[in-house]
């Protein structure tokens, strides 16, 4: 009796399941046609939409907190901390800049576009856009540079810190040599009396 009715279960499971597709097609039939006619017309993004990534390069402080919270890699930046003597300028939130970024490439081909980049920045230069239209032929063309050093730039950089680290190196080397200096020409400490006997 209880194989009988699992039997007759399985049917009408069966003939439920058909009849609530079916129903879902035929309601789908009648119903008026909505086609968005692309790429004339384009479907609304909502406002908190995550696609392509956008950065505004003169407000990065070249940081690395966001390739840092990137999951997948996308994100390639190189920097070299500038030298106290050079003025890079300040965001536009008003902090200053003290390093040369001199790569930042992302690679929107490996982008999850989960937006945990955007959240570290603190400046604000990093964000996602509501672009989602950028297919390529060739997957290089999808790693986005926004880094705006040429190397003739990059060069005239290292050669600022080098010299300033030269400068540096002789200072501190002039300064050991003058501590050295002091210490030899400073009269030797005087001997100490042998304490005296007092049953001499």
């Amino acid at each position: 009796m209880t194989a009988f009715t699992s039997y007759f279960n399985d049917i009408y499971r069966t003939v439920n399941s058909v009849l609530i597709g079916m129903g879902i097609t035929f309601k789908q039939m009648i119903s008026p046609t909505v086609t968005l006619q692309y790429p004339r017309e384009k479907k609304q993004m909502p406002e908190r939409v995550r696609n392509r990534l956008y950065m505004n390069f003169d407000d990065c402080i070249g940081c690395e907190l966001c390739a840092k919270a990137c999951p997948v890699d996308c994100i390639d930046i190189e920097v070299m901390k500038a030298p106290p003597t050079v003025d890079l300028g300040t965001t536009s939130t008003g902090q200053k800049k003290r390093i040369y970024v001199t790569k930042f490439d992302i690679d929107i081909a490996k982008c999850c576009y989960c937006g945990l980049c955007v959240y570290p920045c603190p400046t604000e230069c990093l964000k996602m856009t509501d672009v989602y239209e950028f297919s390529e032929y060739d997957r290089h063309n999808l790693v986005y540079n926004f880094t705006t050093m040429t190397p003739a730039e990059v060069e005239s950089a290292r050669g600022k810190i080098k010299q300033y680290d030269d400068e540096q190196a002789v200072k501190k080397a002039a300064a050991a040599a003058q501590a050295a200096a002091a210490k030899a020409a400073a009269p030797a400490p005087a001997a100490p009396e042998p304490p005296k006997n007092p049953e001499a």
